[in-house]
């Protein structure tokens, strides 16, 4: 499967990997790479790097938004094969270890799978490795409030509900907002476009998600990198409003 890379800022890429995106961004050939898709998706990993003129091994830190399976999938391979740090909101870290899982069961989703789109998108995460045991094995807590010491100095900004610890990156200069599944404009399982929550089966704790809307509509920017669906171009305040709209 070919890559689909996308320059979407200043060294800043999206990349949709098969069902969830990541972010690679970038500072000469020295690299932050902000989720990394499915177990599945790792050769897509590797290659959208070498695309964007980085490689594994010059990447100074992997950032996890939440610790599910489709965003998690090759942490622990880069942290172990190349030595590559692992960071995450602290609340996030244990869920990265798999102490425990907020993740949604086969039992929901097979309750759910009357619901458009839902037996395709099943079908394509067990394949994927979205049941695959992926702990962290060192997984660490985000260094320090603000801008982190790396490339694109993304800012963690905690939005909890989806899990406990999910975080969110901001890249205030560039007027970017890494969204991860706090907001997304689609996903398979969903017959809508543009700003929204995910459907509902997916969160562990559903208000806060939809409380977490509300931080997210007061980041300064004007370019939405979700976790799902394309990019969302336009304020975020309105993005983030207009999910929440949808989601009451």
């Amino acid at each position: 499967m070919r890559t689909d890379v996308r320059q979407v800022a200043d060294g800043t890429y999206l990349v949709h990997g098969s069902n969830t995106n990541w972010v690679i961004l970038t500072e000469g050939d020295a690299a932050t790479l902000v989720d990394t898709g499915y177990p599945g998706d790792r050769e897509q990993v590797l290659a959208s790097l070498a695309e964007v003129g980085s490689s594994p091994e010059a990447v100074a830190a992997v950032l996890i938004t939440h610790a599910h399976n489709d965003h998690l999938g090759s942490a622990e391979y880069l942290r172990g094969t190349y030595g590559t740090p692992v960071y995450l909101h602290e609340d996030e870290v244990p869920h990265a270890r798999r102490e425990f899982l907020h993740q949604v069961s086969v039992g929901t989703v097979l309750k759910n799978g009357w619901r458009p789109g839902v037996l395709p998108w099943v079908v394509h995460a067990l394949r994927s490795g979205g049941t695959a045991h992926v702990p962290v094995a060192s997984p660490q807590p985000s260094p320090a409030a603000g801008p982190l010491d790396l490339p694109g100095r993304p800012v963690p900004v905690p939005t909890p509900g989806h899990t406990d610890g999910h975080a969110a990156y901001h890249l205030p200069g560039k007027g970017v907002v890494i969204s991860g599944d706090a907001l997304v404009s689609g996903h398979p399982t969903s017959r809508t476009m543009g700003p929204q929550l995910l459907p509902d089966m997916f969160h562990h704790e559903r208000p806060r998600a939809v409380a977490s809307l509300e931080i997210l509509a007061a980041l300064e920017g004007d370019l939405l990198l979700p976790g799902h669906g394309p990019a969302h171009r336009g304020p975020i305040r309105e993005a983030a409003l207009q999910a929440r709209e949808r989601a009451l």
